[in-house]
């Protein structure tokens, strides 16, 4: 006899093909029958699905209610956090997935008691194997999911220990059978015999089979399903009716008796096997629209915004908190694994261009406001330009910048080698007020040019410099077109283009047909891609015109074309089909001195239903790719896929695995790694890398697809659900996709993910001028102050922290929990070297988890594929 502790608890998607505002109606009265049936029943308990955002966007609705919540909470009957929103668990960064778990935590502690400190995602499409390290960030050592799992040959128990990339770990139990396993509706009430004969005590046994398990967990719940009424009643009734014994149980309380065995396994790896349960392997290049603005928010965050406030409190200039939490609130409204990975309606797709469109905003003006205030307190005038370096250590190497000038006949010092890259004029306007201490005059205001200029220039570390231009008698010199070129190099590569072909000639090496672009029809839906019966994929052709652009500094190969593709599916298996034309244009860029390729590919897209990829030539025979993911380089080896798939998994265990910036090949004496801005998703053939950059589909939901068949997923396979069309999802319209190509000798592989990450540092810049007041849209908006006299002295180039580690700066930004300082996380990319920083100790830097609880007892050595966080104060000196 099995022992089974029954979870009550409702999985709550936020969105789904409903909206968020859908959910808000249906929690009205739900959540309020739960707080009252707890309160009437102090036996029972309710997990309120692990996320905190649909617990305040409910507190909203009843501000009344929250001292409920919080009585409940502290009794340990409403068991609510720590995310908070549920998370995607592969395609968000890592600093994401560790802010989610921050503001998650800290918001249940200020205002509903102590969060449920579990990793709790009971639905997720799939688990990073640096997930437990993540966890282990704000000190959780539990985790608990459905999703992924294999028993026949990747673990043997449904409760394990999972061990990361590296050292960390958590106690991971699963639900293989789902979430729902327990559920009990009010038909199973009515029919309790046969729901106990046919479900309950089979989904028991199958978790005590799996291992010597004589204690299971069983949760009892459904997607938006109301709490089991009089519950003890109900497991009175059914213990009688059970070969098992059911008691009322909390995920807490049975993880803790997972710490008590000594018999657990431990395993290390990902859970993304679809063996029990679809795990959509190729949702990682549906709606890819969301997946790169997704990507651009997360980097503007990381990047741009949060180092810039520091600087700007180095500055003098106060900011508070508010609306950078409200900025993250939005970004992870954006990420669970419905959400970004796309699985939604057109309706919801809608809110969350939405919600990117607000975040953006938010965070452009954060960075405004900044970035004015310090021009203000340096005094600067028209001609003086404010160029920001947001890393923390010296820059070295070129940089854009934006200006407003009434003409061209400008020049810069000469060490600046300023160029020219792309120009807009305003024409002059009549009648343009302007109040001044006599009242409002009129007068005519003349015509000015925008100018993107690149500089080469070297920057102080965190830190800024202000770099003056001057009227000349000569226009500033721009890109210049190279006549009947079709070739482009620079101190490492050559590129040429001939006869549709792209050739890549290194100073040992030669890539021939080095990038290629694939089609194929997409017979999948927001799930998943799925190839269409009947056809293959294809080579499309590179042909067109092309330009070779040539500047003091880079050369630029612009191929301009367009691929005439089936319009549709059913035209993709018919002779002369109908085709419409498809507009690409191709960019190559080679920069002075810098080994990386930069690339663009600007795609028009007028078909519907096929997925496009990038395909890079490396030459180099390796069994292994090297994915970056989540602080760490995943070894991903291609299996061998059985023509009886069918008979061991639910959908097809395809070999493409998802990504974060960056996937390569190495031998013993090369390397080339492709990196991409907001792509997902890869697959290795041969020796080639294939980038998935899009799979467009007009179907929520498709039953009978090839790589996944029977009934479609999600609720259109069940009854009275209708098919849910998804236009949206086609991407009509222009998509441009970002990658650079990095060629590498095996290095060690800080020094690897720190050329990488160096590669995503932003050109951040400001002139505060007269012109045009809505080049930077709040501009007009901040006026200037008078400034304290007792604050810090600036000068026209200052840098404010340098820290040159042999490690990742994985994040930087002011402290949450903490008046006054700052913190900084830094990540280990090695597997196997332990890195020591106890040098930042001397420097006042504490070590602390994510939540930044600091531990004097802590060590300086960050553990191999780990990170470290550190709290320092600022200092003003």
């Amino acid at each position: 006899m099995t022992k089974a502790y029954f979870v009550n608890h409702t999985h709550w998607d936020r969105e789904w093909y409903f909206t968020t505002q859908d959910a808000q109606v249906l929690s009205d009265q739900l959540f309020l029958d739960v707080l009252a049936e707890l309160e009437q029943h102090p036996e029972a308990n309710f997990t309120l699905d692990g996320q905190m955002s649909i617990i305040d966007e409910f507190v909203s609705m009843h501000p009344e209610a929250k001292n409920r919540i919080k009585r409940l909470v502290n009794r340990k009957q409403l068991f609510v956090g720590p995310w908070y929103t549920q998370t995607d668990a592969l395609l968000p960064t890592s600093e994401s997935i560790i802010r989610n778990l921050v503001i998650g935590i800290n918001d249940a502690r200020e205002n509903y008691g102590s969060p449920m400190m579990i990793g709790y995602l009971p639905d997720t499409f799939g688990f990073s194997p640096q997930l437990p390290m993540l966890l282990n960030q704000v000190g959780i050592k539990d985790f608990i999911f459905w999703r992924g799992t294999n028993f026949e040959n990747q673990l043997k128990s449904v409760y394990f220990k999972w061990k990361s990339l590296g050292n960390n770990l958590v106690y991971a139990a699963n639900f293989p059978l789902g979430y729902y396993t327990g559920q009990i509706s009010v038909d199973s009430k009515k029919h309790l015999a046969t729901f106990v004969k046919e479900r309950l005590d089979p989904g028991i046994s199958f978790e005590a089979n799996h291992s010597k398990n004589n204690e299971v967990l069983i949760p009892s719940g459904i997607d938006q399903m109301n709490i089991i009424h009089n519950a003890a009643q109900t497991l009175a009734d059914i213990n009688k009716l059970s070969q098992n014994q059911i008691f009322i149980g909390t995920y807490p309380m049975f993880m803790q008796k997972l710490h008590h065995r000594t018999d657990l396994e431990t395993y290390q790896g990902e859970l993304r096997l679809p063996t029990y349960s679809r795990v959509h392997r190729t949702i990682g290049s549906v709606r890819s629209q969301l997946k790169r603005q997704n990507f651009q928010l997360e980097q503007i965050i990381l990047k741009r915004v949060e180092p810039l406030m520091i600087i700007a409190q180095k500055c003098g200039v106060q900011l508070s908190n508010g609306p950078i939490l409200k900025l993250w609130k939005k970004l992870l409204e954006c990420q669970p694994h419905d959400t970004l990975g796309g699985s939604v309606s057109d309706n919801v797709a809608v809110d969350i261009q939405h919600r990117f469109k607000e975040a953006f905003e938010i965070a452009d003006g954060i960075e405004n406001y900044i970035k004015k205030r310090i021009s203000q307190r340096l005094h600067l005038k028209p001609q003086q330009v404010l160029v920001f370096n947001t890393d923390t250590t010296t820059f070295e190497g070129f940089k854009c910048i934006k200006i407003l000038t009434p003409s061209k006949k400008i020049k810069f010092a000469p060490q600046y080698q300023a160029v020219i890259l792309k120009e807009k004029y305003y024409p002059a306007r009549e009648n343009i007020m302007q109040q001044t201490s006599k009242g409002f005059e009129y007068s005519k205001e003349p015509g000015y040019y925008e100018l993107l200029l690149q500089l080469k220039v070297d920057l102080p570390p965190l830190g800024y410099k202000v770099i003056e231009f001057q009227n000349a008698t000569e226009k500033l010199t721009s890109c210049i077109e190279q006549k009947n070129k079709s070739e482009i190099s620079n101190d490492y590569w050559k590129l040429a283009f001939h006869d549709g072909k792209i050739d890549l000639f290194g100073k040992n090496k030669k890539y021939l047909n080095f990038i290629s672009i694939l089609d194929s029809g997409n017979d999948g839906d927001t799930y998943d891609y799925s190839p269409l019966r009947e056809d293959h994929e294809i080579t499309l052709p590179l042909v067109g015109s092309c330009k070779v652009n040539k500047s003091k500094h880079f050369m630029e190969m612009i191929i301009n074309g367009e691929w005439s593709l089936p319009y549709d599916l059913d035209d993709r298996l018919v002779k002369d089909t109908h085709c419409k034309q498809v507009p690409y244009t191709l960019k190559l860029k080679l920069t002075a001195h810098e080994k990386i390729i930069n690339g663009s590919l600007t795609v028009n897209n007028t078909v519907l239903s096929h997925r496009l990829r990038l395909k890079v030539k490396t030459y180099i025979d390796a069994a292994t790719s090297i994915a970056l993911l989540h602080g760490g380089f995943i070894q991903n080896k291609n299996n061998k896929i059985s023509k009886k798939w069918q008979e061991k998994f639910v959908e097809k265990p395809v070999n493409i695995f998802n990504f974060e910036k960056a996937v390569g090949l190495e031998s013993k004496n090369d390397g080339l790694f492709v990196l991409v801005k907001g792509m997902k998703e890869y697959e290795k053939v041969d020796d080639n890398l294939v980038i998935t950059l899009m799979s467009t589909t007009g179907q929520l939901g498709k039953p009978n697809l090839l790589w996944r068949p029977g009934r479609a997923s999600g609720d259109t396979t069940s009854v009275g659900h209708l098919m849910t069309s998804t236009p949206l999802a086609q991407e009509i319209g222009v998509n441009k996709f970002e990658f650079g190509i990095l060629s590498e000798q095996p290095t060690d592989q800080n020094e690897l993910a720190k050329e990488i990450d160096k590669w995503f540092t932003p050109s951040i810049s400001y002139q505060k001028q007269s012109l045009n007041l809505f080049i930077n849209r709040l501009d007009n908006k901040i006026w200037d102050v008078e400034f304290r006299d007792e604050l810090p002295q600036l000068n026209t180039s200052q840098g404010f922290l340098n820290l040159d580690l042999p490690v990742v700066v994985s994040a930087i930004y002011p402290a949450y929990t903490i008046k006054n300082a700052y913190v900084i996380r830094l990540a280990n990319f090695s597997n196997q070297k332990t890195i020591d920083v106890s040098e930042l100790k001397s420097q006042g830097y504490q070590v602390a988890n994510a939540l930044e609880e600091i531990s004097a007892e802590s060590s300086y050595e960050i553990a191999p594929s780990s990170m470290i966080t550190l709290v320092r104060k600022y200092n003003f000196d």
